[in-house]
Order: structure tokens, then C-alpha cells, then sequence
């Protein structure tokens, strides 16, 4: 394997957990990144892989609009894994058949080992029977010369095959999630027995490219990022400021939606931790008046976006003419916004500006963290040197509190939430339990309840709370509570928060896709 090669492109078909993909190959510290199937050309001579994994997907092969890999992938001389839909279209594109399946597999399904092969050394024995996870309708009838089967299911004659001369593998489950336990130390054995990889991405490298290539991106030009005290703007501005130094301004626009003592927090950490050279701007007013009567939580979105836009403008005319908005945007996003069409994956992010910048506002952008997970932006942030305060704090979308009051947003509910939100959490804290919770927030839900509370009856705000697990953002389960913990939580909420007499815990779990309230 050349020094060049040393990166995995992924080819998205649509499905719902193409980014588990990339998941597994990063976190065994191989870099990786998620292309539309129809853009494969172009990434192949930009990234140069040294292997290449096809997505699972919606389509079926055997309809004549069906999505298929260029030809390069397979005459490129890299090893080519094909997973699910992936497996379909390998099968289909080199001369063998697939077909509608009478017996449809979607859950868990068992596998018999019928050859050993690299892609199963010291994971799998010879005749083993083998948990995985299936979900296909469609299913390979006949593979392409070269090829051998080497695990087959009760459904799928073919449920694995090999062309160990070639180095294609086609898998017709999906070892990505968690469902299939060994699944993760397939897709290693497939990036270092059979493509070779060295496997030596680390945050500490990915720190001084982006530097290096933020430094070549701005030269001597100004940089405005607008910091909200999350997460990734945070890291981001740190990051820039690494490079830049004071050619970077943060911006930290108080939307009027964020979380009890966010302003007090953002100001104390970049003024005080970092120096950074920071503008304060109260616009509490001004988002608050344009969310006036507005209920449908789309259009909130994008008021929310469009007036972080106007403000953003009105600034950097101020900080000296920047030619440049730095923000934090994450790979997720970028991936949803360039999504196969129609795919599940398909969801742009409406409150973020991922593929560029309105026109009038003639700023470029710098995207440092674009390349990177959730949990990837929380590693450079430890690597930076951001305090563990900072790093472990729960997402907080871009909308803030908007999404967490459904309906019309009014400053009365916003104070009640912000009051009620700090008790839950604090109480979260005080059982030990923040780090273990991805995310936890309580919603203000748009309806009023009759209660009795002492000797006088009380028609008030219900309020729900929502604590979530989850490995990588993309899919989450309920965090199971113990019944007293609740009931202190909501007694404390009821009696500290006029405007609440009834606390509600949600215990709905989340496919693929985002783990905000609307």
C-alpha cells in the first residue's frame, strides 16, 4: 500500500446507516469520507483510496432506474467491499443475477461460515453459526465468475461471497450496526488484512492539516465565527485562532433562545480562557420579534437561520471588513446535504448555511471540523486543550430552545423552560449521570393542564423530559431512570417553576436520523 492510499471511499446508495460506515473505518484510525454513488468519479481522482466500500440503499437491482457504481471502481485495483444494496449492484454490474426474494430478511438473522477467508480470520471459524443483521428484500441468485460463497443464511443462499484474487467481498448484511456483534472486526479485518491499510489517523495530525490549510485558505485576511458556547463552534474558533491568531473575531449572538447562564459561560471562556478577541451582540429582540405568531417549526428554522445571516453581516462590516464566516459545521451535515436523492438519508439541516453562504454577503467560508464526527470534535477539542466542561456538554442545536417550545414562542415560556431545562440538568449532575447521557432537555409542550396544587386550582404549562443514549448521534434509546430520581426531579420542577403542575419523562427511542424534540 503507497502512501497515497491511505483513505477509504465510501459510496452512499441512500441508506439510513451509511454513516455507521465511516463510523467503524475512523474509529480504528482509518480516514474515510461518504460520497452520492453519482460522484464516485470525481472523489476517486481527488482522494486516490486505497479501498472503496458500496453502501446498503433503497433501490432494488432489478429495476431498470437502479443506481449503480462507475465502472472505476472496480477496475481501479483497490480492494471493494459491498454491503447490502452494495453487494446487489457488485453482483449485477460484474455478470451475475439478483432477484426479488419470496423470503424477505429484515432483523436478526444467522449465517453459516461456509469458507475461511481474510475477511473472517480471527473473527469467525469454519462452520460457525453466526448472529448478524439482515434487511433486504431483493437477494443474490447467481454470482460473477471468480467469485466463491462464503456464508450463506437461511434467506440468502449467498448471504457472503469473495473474490479473494480481486479482493471484492460482498456482504448481504450489514456489519455496520451495532446488531451484528462482530460486524466492527469484519470491517477492520477488510481495511488491514486485505486493503493494507496502516491505520494512523489521529487527531493529533488532523490538528496541524487543518491548520495548515486554514492558514493557506484565509493568508491575511480577516475571519468572523460566530461561537453560541456549544461544542463545535467552540473547537472551531479554538482551532482557528491556533492558526490565525487575531485575525479571528468571534461573534456571540445572543438569540434571546439559549440555556440558563449560556451568555455568562461563552463570555468567561473565549474572554478569559483564550483572549480571544470577542463581540457581544444582544439580538434577544430582534430574534424574538421575527419568531412573533410563528408555530410551524420549519419555518422557525429558517427564520432562525436567516436572521443569524443578517447579524453575521451587520458584523462584519464592523470587525473591519472580514472576507471570511467561520462556523462549525460537522461531517453529518455535510453528508445530509449532499445525500442521494430521495435516499432516508436525505435531510438538509435548514437552520445551517452547509454549501455556502447567500450570495450578497460575498464572504467565503471556513469549515474546519466539515471532516468530522461528533465525538471526532470532541477528541480535537481535548487535543486543543478545551476544558472538560466545554468538550462533555450535551449537543444543543442551532435553534436552541426554539425546538423545545412547540408551537408560538413567547418570553414567558421561554423563562419557564430555561428555569425547569437547569433543574433537570442539575440534577442529572448531581447523580453522576451527565457524562453518561448523551443528550438530556426538557420540553415546554403546548398544552395546559387542570391541577390542584394546595388549596387552589392551577391550569398550567405540562412539561416533558427527554434523556437519550447514544453511540454516535445518529440513533438513541431512552435513558432508563430509576422511579425516584424522576419523582425528585419533577417535584423540584413543580415547586421552583411557576407556570408547570404536571412533569411527563419520554421514553421514545430514535431510528436513524436527529435526536431534537421536532
Amino acid at each position: 500500500m503507497t502512501e497515497a492510499r491511505q483513505s477509504v471511499l465510501i459510496l452512499d446508495f441512500g441508506s439510513q446507516v451509511t454513516q455507521l460506515i465511516a463510523r467503524r473505518v475512523r474509529e480504528v484510525g482509518v480516514y474515510c469520507e461518504i460520497v452520492p454513488f453519482d460522484g464516485a468519479k470525481q472523489a476517486i481522482a481527488a482522494l486516490d483510496p486505497g479501498a472503496i466500500i458500496l453502501s446498503g440503499g433503497p433501490a432494488s437491482v432489478t429495476a431498470g432506474t437502479a443506481p449503480s457504481a462507475p465502472e472505476e471502481v472496480f477496475a481501479l485495483g483497490v480492494p471493494v467491499l459491498g454491503i447490502c444494496y452494495g453487494q446487489q449492484t457488485m453482483v449485477a454490474q460484474l455478470g451475475g443475477r439478483v432477484e426479488g426474494a419470496e423470503h424477505r430478511e429484515f432483523g436478526r438473522a444467522f449465517i453459516e461460515i461456509e469458507a475461511m477467508v481474510p475477511l473472517f480470520e480471527g473473527v469467525w471459524a469454519m462452520g460457525a453459526r453466526e448472529q448478524v443483521w439482515m434487511s433486504h428484500g431483493d437477494r443474490v441468485i447467481e454470482i460473477p465468475d471468480g467469485f466463491q460463497v462464503i456464508a450463506r443464511s437461511d434467506g440468502a443462499p449467498y448471504a457472503a461471497i469473495a473474490d479473494v484474487k480481486r479482493n471484492f467481498y460482498g456482504l448481504q448484511f450489514h456489519p455496520e450496526v451495532i446488531h451484528t456483534p462482530d460486524g466492527a472486526k469484519l470491517i477492520a479485518n477488510f481495511l488491514f488484512r486485505i486493503a493494507g491499510l496502516a491505520g494512523d489517523w489521529t487527531m493529533s495530525a488532523y490538528r496541524e492539516r487543518a491548520v495548515a490549510a486554514i492558514r493557506d485558505q484565509v493568508g491575511d485576511k480577516r475571519v468572523i465565527c460566530g461561537v453560541s458556547g456549544g461544542v463545535d463552534s467552540s473547537v472551531a474558533a479554538v482551532l482557528i485562532h491556533e492558526a490565525i491568531g487575531d485575525q479571528l473575531t468571534g461573534v456571540f449572538v445572543d438569540t434571546g433562545l439559549l440555556r440558563a447562564g449560556e451568555a455568562e459561560q461563552v463570555l468567561a471562556l473565549f474572554r478569559g480562557n483564550y483572549n480571544i478577541p470577542l463581540i457581544h451582540h444582544d439580538a434577544a429582540e430582534l430574534f424574538l420579534g421575527r419568531l412573533a405568531g410563528i408555530s410551524d417549526p420549519e419555518e422557525k428554522r429558517k427564520i432562525i437561520g436567516a436572521t443569524f445571516i443578517d447579524v453575521f453581516e451587520s458584523e462584519a462590516k464592523k470587525a473591519g471588513g472580514a472576507e471570511f464566516l467561520a462556523q462549525g459545521t460537522l461531517y453529518p451535515d455535510v453528508i445530509e446535504s449532499a445525500s442521494v436523492a430521495g435516499g432516508p438519508s436525505a435531510t438538509i439541516k435548514s437552520h445551517h448555511n452547509v454549501g455556502g453562504l447567500p450570495e450578497r454577503m460575498k464572504m467565503g467560508l471556513v469549515e474546519p471540523l466539515r471532516e468530522l464526527f461528533k465525538d471526532e470534535v470532541r477528541a480535537l477539542g481535548r487535543e486543543l486543550g478545551l476544558p472538560d466542561s466545554m468538550v462533555g456538554r450535551h449537543p444543543f442545536p442551532g435553534p436552541g430552545l426554539a425546538i423545545r417550545v412547540p408551537g408560538e414562542i413567547t418570553v414567558e415560556k421561554l423563562e419557564i423552560l430555561r428555569k425547569a431545562d437547569a433543574i433537570y440538568l442539575d440534577e442529572i449532575r448531581g447523580a453522576g449521570l451527565y457524562d453518561v447521557i448523551w443528550q438530556a432537555f426538557a420540553v415546554l409542550l403546548p398544552v395546559r393542564t387542570v391541577g390542584v396544587m394546595g388549596d387552589q386550582r392551577s391550569y398550567e404549562f405540562a412539561l416533558a423530559l427527554r434523556a437519550v443514549t447514544s453511540a454516535d448521534g445518529m440513533t438513541a434509546d431512552y435513558y432508563p431512570f430509576d422511579h425516584e430520581f424522576l419523582g425528585r426531579v419533577a417535584n423540584r420542577i413543580i415547586n421552583e417553576v411557576r407556570g408547570v403542575n404536571r412533569v411527563v419523562y419520554d421514553i421514545t427511542s430514535k431510528p436513524p436520523g436527529t435526536i431534537e424534540w421536532e
